[in-house]
């Protein structure tokens, strides 16, 4: 549906993706981990091995506390949510009514909307520049250990599909998955 929008309202798109963006959440609570295997005590190993413990066929064990948010725990998603959206909405933003991963803003007079999906963004707006400013932005909080992987152009991969701007009229989108093989295109009249 948005990539109907951009096309109708001929809007400029840009994806971008905040690597290892759960580590910028701070975990809540007191949530451990077990860590099993010797690479562990490679890192540091006067500092791990008097807190590592051993189990039959000399494996080491060392139990761990998270700080920071870790995928595949139950919380981290939710937390690097908390810290997007209320970023987001210190940069003026507003997140929609009907999807919470949906914020909006207007700028020089026209609507910006950042779509997202766990780490992955859509950012559009009319002008080029707003959306480049946004970027910066995004990266000066997000993308200090590891800058956000950003494309930009008339052919972009967004969440597995290809979206081809190519046209004035037509948006196309095609699944990545080799499983599924489908195409579908929007034309205005």
């Amino acid at each position: 549906m948005s990539c109907t929008i951009d096309v109708k309202e001929n809007r400029y798109v840009v994806v971008t993706d905040i690597p290892c963006a759960f580590l910028h959440a701070d975990m809540e609570g007191d949530v451990h981990m077990l860590l099993e295997g010797t690479i562990i005590i490679k890192l540091d190993p006067k500092l791990y091995r008097k807190y590592i413990w051993w189990i039959k066929n000399d494996r080491p064990m060392l139990y761990v506390r998270l700080k920071k948010a870790l995928y595949g725990t139950l919380q981290a998603a939710l937390l690097f949510w908390r810290l997007l959206s209320d970023t987001l909405k210190k940069w003026g933003f507003k997140l929609n009514v009907y999807n919470k991963c949906i914020a909006n803003r207007t700028i020089n007079g026209q609507q910006c909307n950042i779509i997202w999906l766990v780490d992955n963004f859509k950012i559009l707006n009319a002008e080029r520049k707003v959306i480049e400013d946004i970027i910066a932005q995004l990266n000066n909080k997000f993308g200090k250990e590891s800058p956000l992987t950003t494309a930009c152009g008339k052919v972009l991969e967004y969440l597995r599909m290809m979206l081809d701007y190519s046209t004035k009229v037509i948006i196309k989108y095609q699944s990545t998955n080799t499983s599924i093989n489908c195409s579908v295109s929007y034309l205005w009249r």
